[in-house]
């Protein structure tokens, strides 16, 4: 039997996992405020031909990563240690297969770029698409890079080495951050995107484009020095029978079947922005509040849901039935005590936040709303996550392929409901349309899994997030007066300057987040106890 982690192996790796994230987060919004000072961001063009450009690998890469990849890599590579070589055979054969599909895949994304940007643009004025095209022929070889990084993180995250694939992207982030102050310097700042479209020359586009990309390349590349900690080394393996590779390719069909979906709603959801393209909220500032509202949920579900992942995977493998039901049920209740919390604190400061991204206070507001309309949805986005995850330790990505479809149809529909509204709105109308259909899928993804699991502790889940809410609401009244007394929604003290927002927000996140704790040990918060224990441990052996 292969050793599990324990409850405390768990929280460690998700300490690690989250200190990566948070990091790598950090710099991340300090390259997206450094890229709405370099082009702009709010009605700048510039910055939406960007965006649409950037937003071709960022989307398959997502879908790669937590679907195809997640979907069929750990549990299949889980499985292969328990042979005679630890798995370092189907290692390298699933490596070169691999490196076969993401070369040929970017080679034909590159050659159809202009069709690509197109599609994504069909609401876009043609200068601006020239630009957007110049963008995308160096930043989609990002594809390649991006699924090279998920399946070595994969393969590391398989063999219980957490830390190089969340600590990596802040390599990432600082190649690009100074390509970026490269940039500036050359070619001066855009804050407020009054640089023409047709301004731009190939040095600017090669500069801005290329540092992206190798950004991105050196995130993946740097994951290789970390095989010889888990005793493995690539070599190109050509021979790809006999090692179960084509069950493994059946799940990655759904896999692909379910990018399909997502690159439809992503595809109806660019254009329908790019409406509101230099009248309103448009897919730039789409992007950077949706920046935002993956803060948490990264440094949060995704490092506690990853720790759990192999957990799952190995229960899985071993038939424990009942263990994957109770560690199911810790995993959203362990997820969901800070993601309520973190969601009631964003909701409240969204505008000082976004005003480290705008210069102009009807900027700040309108990527405001576009962040409120997006955080509906951030704590089923969260539970959501652990029921796909463990429709992929189960093996079947055939299930999160059906509550996917009813997401994008959902989204869809309202998505071109969305593109009926005055062009101020879309954006906001936009972010709105995609909570609803986060929840409709959640909702789904629940009741599948229920049925295929026997079961779900739901009485226990649902209890628990009743409690977190309750707890939840003195500290929102806090909060909402605090913001309320330093202008923060009246362009005041809290929108003054990036230093003042900074402080509002830590100033209201550390009274929200000690009344909340405050009041869940009041209620005897069981999950509070638990995610304390190791402290108290630790602080009674001193």
């Amino acid at each position: 039997m292969t050793k599990t982690t324990d409850g405390a192996g768990i929280g460690r790796a998700s300490f690690f996992l989250a200190s990566g994230t948070m990091v790598s987060r950090l710099l991340g919004f300090v390259k997206a405020m450094l890229l709405a000072t370099t082009i702009g961001l709010v009605g700048s063009r510039s910055a939406d031909a960007f965006g649409v450009a950037n937003q071709l690998p960022n989307t398959l890469y997502v879908i790669i990563a937590g679907g195809v990849l997640s979907a069929v890599l750990v549990p299949s590579i889980v499985r292969s240690i328990v042979h005679a070589d630890g798995g370092k055979a189907y290692i390298n054969k699933l490596l070169t297969i691999t490196f076969v599909v993401l070369i040929a895949a970017t080679i034909l994304a590159v050659f159809l770029a202009p069709i690509l940007v197109h599609l994504y643009s069909v609401s876009l004025d043609s200068d601006s698409r020239a630009l957007a095209i110049a963008f995308a022929y160096w930043c989609l070889p990002q594809i390649f890079f991006y699924g090279l990084y998920s399946v070595l993180g994969e393969i590391l995250n398989a063999h219980k080495l957490f830390g190089p694939f969340t600590w990596s992207p802040v390599i990432n982030n600082v190649v690009s951050m100074l390509g970026l102050v490269v940039f500036i310097v050359l070619f001066g700042a855009d804050p407020n995107g009054a640089r023409l479209v047709t301004e731009w020359t190939p040095g600017m586009v090669t500069l801005l484009g290329g540092t992206a990309t190798l950004g991105v390349a050196a995130q993946a590349v740097i994951l290789f020095f970390f095989w010889r900690r888990i005793g493995l080394s690539y070599r190109p393996d050509f021979a790809w029978r006999g090692v179960g590779l084509r069950a493994t390719g059946k799940l990655a069909g759904w896999s692909f079947a379910m990018l399909g979906l997502t690159t439809a709603g992503g595809l109806i959801q660019t254009n329908v922005a790019l409406i509101a393209s230099g009248h309103g909220p448009s897919t730039a500032t789409l992007q950077n509040a949706w920046l935002i509202y993956m803060l948490p949920h990264s440094v949060i579900t995704l490092s506690v849901a990853t720790a759990y992942f192999t957990r799952l995977s190995e229960h899985v493998r071993e038939n424990r039935l009942d263990d994957l039901k109770t560690d199911v049920s810790a995993a959203v209740r362990q997820i969901t005590l800070l993601i309520v919390i973190a969601t009631a604190v964003l909701l409240v400061v969204a505008f000082p936040f976004a005003s480290l991204f705008t210069g102009q206070f009807p900027d700040t507001a309108a990527m405001g709303f576009v962040l409120m309309g997006y955080l509906i949805s951030l704590v089923p986005f969260a539970v959501l996550f652990v029921f796909q995850r463990t429709f992929y330790a189960l093996g079947d990505t055939r299930t999160p392929f059906l509550f996917t479809l009813v997401q994008t149809v959902v989204y869809v529909a309202l998505a071109l409901a969305c593109s009926q509204l005055p062009k101020q709105f879309i954006g906001i109308g936009l972010a709105v349309a995609m909570s609803i259909s986060i929840v409709v899928q959640m909702v789904t993804a629940g009741i599948l899994l229920r049925g295929r699991i026997n079961g779900l502790d739901m009485a226990r889940i649902i209890r628990s997030l009743t409690v977190f809410t309750v707890a939840a609401i003195p500290a929102v009244i806090a909060g909402v007066l605090l913001i309320f007394w330093l202008g923060g929604y009246t362009d005041g003290w809290a929108l003054a300057s990036p230093v003042t927002a900074i402080l509002t927000m830590a100033l209201i996140g550390v009274v929200m987040l000690v009344l909340y704790l405050g009041v869940l040990a009041l209620m005897r918060s069981e999950e509070l106890r638990s995610a304390l224990a190791p402290i108290t441990r630790r602080l009674r052996r001193r």
